[in-house]
This record gives structure tokens, sequence and C-alpha cells, in this order.
């Protein structure tokens, strides 16, 4: 690696997606050892000591041509595969679109190199259409007449990466997990600050220039080994069990209700962990020198750093914070528990200990206890149970109170005056537990997705001052 490197001119260097997972860390680091670079986003932000902000649309080529005017190297950071279910059925075609303009413009202002982040997999096997996007990305870019560096990395460990709030989420709340046959695949995961390393040291060794190279971690494990690690961590002891026919697809829907990482960015992560993810090819060794991050040492750096993470507070427009949902859903929760136990101290029927009705009520307080705890650690799947839960126990002592008006009881003996009353308020109750329940379930979208009212795109800005994707601290 050559350690005379110097930029020819200032703000030469352009960052792409600088306020993505990567882009930021990037855009910092290269702030850190003083390189004046410009980084561009779709949104305009005010510039610093060594950086020009520029605002351009990848989907916008004249935009594209004035962020690249000037510039000799540019890093190209850009993904599209979050959004709607319908857009994310269209995020290879988007990324082709983007690294298409991004070429065009790139080549008419004079870019002399371009460094292009891609996927590691064996390009022999059928790739997901993830990792055929990220591929193709790099066929396009290097199907001009610009000098590119493609690295490619395997699962990229850091506080904002979905690979990694998959894998923390996961185990974090999961003492027992479910597993398809993927967990089995070998990757070799990298700390993200490895990776900023690798891409700084390929632009500052001009003999990376047109090359394909591969980068990982200095360890070899498969995914379930990587979460056993993370449990370790925490001193936490794990149960992996393994079922041939949990697909991606299911995968993807059981990662949106446990993690914060929704269904249209899971699909294509777990697509991509399908196969193997292993360096095969060290040519990067011999040509940038960086001391790489062991796994215990990258889990635990992103563990910090996301300690770091700024409180969610509610929008000017919400009427109730998510924390006050989530808090009434807790206490209908309990109220609903308390007010089921009334059946075997103040109702006088005897249908209530018939066997039935306690293996019934032992199911309702299971399925109680599991959504309070998936509710307390903030995951989706609390509120959808604890929701669905509320519904039944509406109908049910709503139905208890049948012969109020049509003097005919349906789920046992008639009940006494006190105990009809204590039906209603159990009904008062379920019902406002729906509607909080319904509020969280909706509202966590909107706490997760940068804060604002944004577009839902990977490719989408984090508004100033909001925080990371990923997090849960909710104010």
């Amino acid at each position: 690696m050559s350690d005379n490197f110097s930029q020819n001119k200032p703000y030469d260097i352009l960052v792409t997606g600088s306020t993505g997972f990567i882009g930021k860390k990037l855009l910092a680091k290269l702030d850190e050892t003083g390189f004046k670079v410009k980084a561009m986003s779709r949104s305009k932000y005010p510039d610093t000591q060594n950086t020009k902000h520029v605002q351009a649309d990848a989907f916008d080529v004249n935009s594209l041509s004035a962020a690249t005017e000037g510039v000799e190297t540019a890093f190209y950071l850009l993904h599209s595969m979050e959004g709607s279910k319908k857009e994310w059925a269209e995020f290879a075609n988007r990324e082709k679109q983007q690294a298409q303009n991004f070429l065009k413009a790139a080549t008419e202002s004079g870019v002399k190199r371009i460094i292009y982040l891609g996927g590691l997999v064996n390009e022999s096997l059928h790739l997901s259409k993830h990792m055929r996007s990220r591929h193709d990305v790099g066929k396009i870019l290097a199907s001009g007449t610009i000098p590119v560096t493609e690295l490619r990395a395997s699962v990229i460990v850091g506080a904002e990466g979905g690979s990694y709030a998959m894998l923390r989420y996961l185990v974090e709340r999961l003492p027992l997990m479910v597993c398809p046959k993927w967990v089995k695949s070998q990757t070799q995961p990298i700390a993200v600050d490895n990776v900023v390393d690798y891409l700084i040291g390929v632009m500052k060794n001009s003999e990376t220039s047109g090359k394909i190279l591969e980068i990982g971690g200095p360890e070899v494990m498969t995914y379930e080994q990587l979460m056993r690690l993370y449990s370790y961590i925490l001193n936490r002891n794990l149960t992996v069990i393994q079922i041939p026919f949990l697909t991606p697809r299911l995968s993807s829907y059981w990662i949106d209700l446990v993690t914060p990482v929704k269904a249209s960015l899971a699909r294509p992560l777990v697509d991509s962990l399908v196969h193997d993810s292993v360096v095969k090819d060290k040519s990067i060794d011999k040509l940038v020198s960086v001391k790489l991050k062991p796994m215990t040492e990258a889990i635990a750096a992103a563990r910090e750093e996301s300690k770091a993470f700024k409180p969610i507070i509610k929008s000017g427009e919400e009427k109730t914070s998510y924390k006050i949902n989530q808090k009434i859903l807790l206490i209908t929760l309990c109220a609903m528990a308390f007010i089921g136990t009334t059946y075997y101290w103040m109702d006088d029927r005897s249908d209530v200990w018939q066997i039935p009705w306690l293996v019934g009520s032992l199911i309702w307080y299971a399925a109680i206890l599991f959504a309070i705890s998936f509710v307390r650690q903030k995951a989706r799947l609390g509120y959808l149970i604890g929701g669905l839960l509320s519904w039944v126990t509406l109908a049910f002592w709503l139905i208890d109170n049948f012969y109020v008006v049509f003097e005919l009881s349906l789920v046992a003996s008639e009940p006494s005056l006190d105990v009809t009353i204590r039906n209603f308020i159990g009904a008062a109750i379920a019902g406002l537990a729906i509607f909080s329940s319904h509020n969280v379930f909706h509202k966590i979208r909107v706490y997760q997705a940068k804060g604002e009212p944004v577009s839902e795109s990977a490719s989408a800005e984090v508004p100033t001052g909001a925080r990371p994707v990923y997090n849960t601290n909710f104010a």
C-alpha cells in the first residue's frame, strides 16, 4: 500500500450513500484523517470543515452530474433494498438503474476511479436476487471506461447493520430459536470498521484499480456459531432447533415480528445467507494491510455503539407516544390476567373447574405471559399476540354476558350479577388493550423508520439528529 498517497485537489473524493450504514463510517474516517470529501445524499446537509455536502438523487442523471463534477475517486455505496412490498419486488431494477445513471454521470464528469462495495458469494452458484443484484451492479459500473475496484464482503457487523440487527435481536429475545438450514451456511463476518479500512486502503493503492477483491474477518463460522458467540458474550444460554421447511420467506416474516428489521429487508438478507460466503481469493492481503478485529471485539464495539443511540421521542403530530401506548398495553394485559383469576375465587359456577376450562385457562395465561415478555422487549410479535388475545378475550367476556340481552347463556351456566359486572369491566379493559396494541404495532414502524416521515428506502437519509434505524430505545 502506498504510504505517500495524497489528495490531488480538495473535494475530489465523493462518497455516495453518505448517510447510510457504511457511508457514515467512511465519511467520518476520511474526515478524521484530513481528506476533503464530497458527501452525496438526497437531502441537503450543512457543510463541515472537511466535508462538502451535495444533494443528488441516483435516479436523476442531472443531479448526479453536478455531484460528480471535479471528482476523481467515487465510492459507490448506494443500495435500494427496503420499502414497500411492491418496491422490494423491484429493488433489483432500481439498483440497476441507479448504477447505469451513476456510470453515465461519472463518465461525463471525468471521474478516474470508482470503488464499489458488493457482496461475497460463490458466483458459480444460483445466486439469490439480492446477491445477483449486487454482482450485476458491479458489472454495470465496470462496463464503462472508468476503472472500478470492487470489494466483496460477507456479513458486516456494526450497530446499524441489518445483518447484525437480525443477529442481535434474535439472540437477545429468543432463548429458544427455531431456525432453517441456512444457519449452517459458512460466513466470514467482518467488522464495519475493517470494511472502512479496506475501502480507504484500496483508494490509497492504485494497484487495486480494476480488481475484484474479497474481504472478510479473521474467523470463518456458520451463522449459528455467530449467534452462539453473541449469546456467549451476553452470558446467556441459546438453544437452536433446526427445521427444514422454514423458507426464506417465512424466515423474513418471523424476523419482521421479532426484530426491528422489516421483512422487505430481511428477505434479501436471508436469501443471501443460503449459500456460503467465505473468502477464497486472498489477493487483498498483498495490497492492503488491515489489522482485522476478532468477532468478539467487533460485536463488543457494535454493542457499545448502540448504547449511544438517542431515545426516540414522539413527533408533534402524534397524540400519544409509543411508550405511553406500550405502557397501556402492559397494564391492560396484566389487568386482564388479574380479572381472569376471579373465575376461580369470585365466580361460583362449577363449570370453571372442568378440564376444558382449566386447559383453556392455562393456554390463555401462557399467551398473556408470552405477549407481555415480547411487549417489554418492544417486539412486534408481542403486540400482535397481545392484540389477537385481547380480541378473543373481549369476545369471550361478551359472550359470557350473552344472557343479559337474549336470556340465554352460551359458555357456561348463567353468571351472577357480580360476575356480569366483572365481564363488562373486563370487556372494556380488553377493548383498551386492542386499541393500544393496534397503535404500537403500527407506530413502531414510524419510530424505526428513522424518526421522521421519510421515504421508506434503504437509500433514504436519516434526518439530522435522528437515531439509527435499529434503535428500540423509545422515550
